[in-house]
C-alpha cells in the first residue's frame, strides 16, 4: 500500500472526513487499487451492492452560444454552419417520443442563445408538462440560469427567475458549468462564462426553493490537481450549508466529467486517461462526503469504464439518454443511446443489482412504457 494511502485508509475506516491534503494524495497516488478499494468501502456502506440507472432523455434545444468557450465544440453562432434552434412544436415532439418510450425524466441544457426571450423557456416547460405531466423535468444550468435572469431584465433576481420556472415545470437543476472552480483557468479557457460564485449561488437559491440540484467537475485540461481537490472542497462546504439550512434542496449528484478534446480550442490537449478517470471517480466518493450519489456519466466516460467504475465508488450509471448533441466520444454522433438492457447488464455483469430511479432517486417499478414508484400509484 502507498504509505500516503495508509493514513487516508484509517480515516475513511473510522468515518471521517478527508482533508484537503488527503485529496492531493488520493489523486497523486499510483496504488489505484486500494483507492478503489476505500471508495468502494464507502460506496458499499452507503448503498449496499445497489446501483442506480433511470431511463431518461436529453434535449438541447440549441447550440447557439453567445460565449466561446475554448473546451466547448457544441456552441454555434447564429447563422453559421450547424447551427439549430428548436420551436416549440419540435419540444412537444421531443416530449411525446419520450412519454411513448416510458422515460421518468426529461434533461434539458443548451447554448446560452443571445436572441429567444425569457418567455420561450417557460412556454417550453409548460409544453413538456401539459404533454406528459408526470415526467421530472432537470433543466437548465446554472450559467443558463443566470442569462435568464439577463434576458429577462431582472439580473438581481435569481428568486424570481427560478420561481418562474419552478411555475412552469422545472423540477431539478443538472450541474453542468461548474467546469473548475478556480478563477485562472475560467480566464483562460471559459473567460465571459459565471464565476464560481454565481454557480453557488444559483445553486443555493434554487436549494432555497426546495429544489435538488446536482453537481459536476470538468477536469483533463488545463486544470492543477490542486484545483481538482479545491473544487471538491467548495462543493463539500456547500452541501454543509444545504444541509444545515434545512430547506429541502441539496446537491444529489457529483458527476466528475472528463475533458473530450473534440475539435474545440484545446484540441491538441489529449484529455485525461482511463486510469485518472477512475481516480476522479474515487476521489469524488472518497472527498465528497455529504453527497449521496456518485454518477459516471457513460457517454463521457463510456459504458466500459463505467462498469469498471463501479468497483471505485460509483453507484450510478446514469441512463438511456438516446439524443446528447454537447460531446461525442469517439466518432459517435448526437444519436447516443443504450437500452435498459445495455445498462442493466453492465450492472449485474459486474456483480451489482440493477434498481432503475426516477430523478430523485425513487426506486421505480416498470411494465413496458407504464411505470410507477415503487409501491405508489400507476402512470404512463
Amino acid at each position: 500500500m502507498d504509505e500516503k494511502l495508509k493514513k487516508i485508509s484509517e480515516k475513511v475506516y473510522a468515518g471521517e472526513r478527508l482533508s484537503f491534503e488527503d485529496g492531493m494524495a488520493i489523486l497523486q497516488t499510483e496504488d489505484v487499487w486500494t483507492l478503489g478499494e476505500l471508495a468502494n468501502h464507502v460506496r458499499q456502506k452507503m448503498h449496499g451492492r445497489v446501483t442506480y440507472y433511470n431511463v431518461n432523455r436529453h434535449l438541447n434545444y440549441s447550440n447557439v452560444c453567445a460565449l466561446s468557450c475554448k473546451f466547448c465544440a457544441f456552441y454555434r453562432k447564429r447563422g453559421q454552419d450547424g447551427a439549430y434552434e428548436y420551436d416549440l412544436d419540435r419540444v412537444k415532439k421531443e416530449a411525446k417520443e419520450a412519454a411513448e418510450a416510458g422515460a421518468t425524466e426529461i434533461h434539458i441544457v443548451g447554448g446560452l442563445h443571445p436572441y429567444l426571450p425569457f418567455e420561450y423557456y417557460t412556454e417550453m416547460l409548460e409544453a413538456i408538462r401539459d404533454i406528459s405531466p408526470q415526467i421530472h423535468i432537470k433543466a437548465f444550468t446554472a450559467v443558463e440560469i443566470v442569462h435568464f435572469a439577463r434576458i429577462s431584465k431582472r439580473p438581481k433576481d435569481l428568486v424570481g427567475v427560478l420561481e418562474d420556472l419552478k411555475a412552469a415545470g422545472l423540477g431539478s437543476l443538472p450541474g453542468g458549468g461548474a467546469e473548475i472552480f478556480d478563477d485562472r483557468v475560467h480566464d483562460e479557457a471559459f473567460k465571459g462564462k459565471i464565476r464560481s460564485d454565481m454557480w453557488f449561488r444559483v445553486h443555493k437559491t434554487a436549494h432555497e426553493l426546495g429544489l435538488m440540484s446536482n453537481a459536476t467537475m470538468l477536469y483533463g485540461h488545463i486544470e492543477s490537481l490542486e484545483d481538482r481537490v479545491q473544487h471538491f472542497m467548495q462543493l463539500r462546504d456547500a452541501q454543509d450549508e444545504a444541509i444545515e439550512k434545512g430547506h429541502g434542496g441539496r446537491f444529489q449528484t457529483i458527476i466528475p466529467l472528463p475533458f473530450i478534446p473534440d475539435k474545440s480550442e484545446l484540441e491538441h490537449l489529449p484529455g485525461p486517461s482511463g486510469l485518472d478517470n477512475l481516480k476522479m471517480l474515487a476521489a469524488s466518493r472518497l472527498m465528497l462526503d455529504n453527497f449521496a450519489h456518485v454518477k459516471s456519466f457513460w457517454i463521457m466516460q463510456t459504458l466500459q469504464l463505467s462498469e469498471l467504475a463501479l468497483n471505485f465508488g460509483v453507484d450510478d450509471m446514469d441512463g438511456t439518454v438516446v439524443w446528447y448533441d454537447i460531446t461525442k466520444v469517439g466518432g459517435s454522433d448526437t444519436h447516443q443511446e443504450v437500452t435498459v438492457s445495455d445498462l442493466r447488464k453492465s450492472i449485474v455483469d459486474a456483480g451489482y443489482e440493477a434498481v432503475e430511479r426516477d430523478t430523485l432517486y425513487r426506486p421505480i417499478e416498470r411494465d413496458g412504457a407504464e411505470w410507477r414508484l415503487a409501491e405508489e400509484v400507476v402512470v404512463s
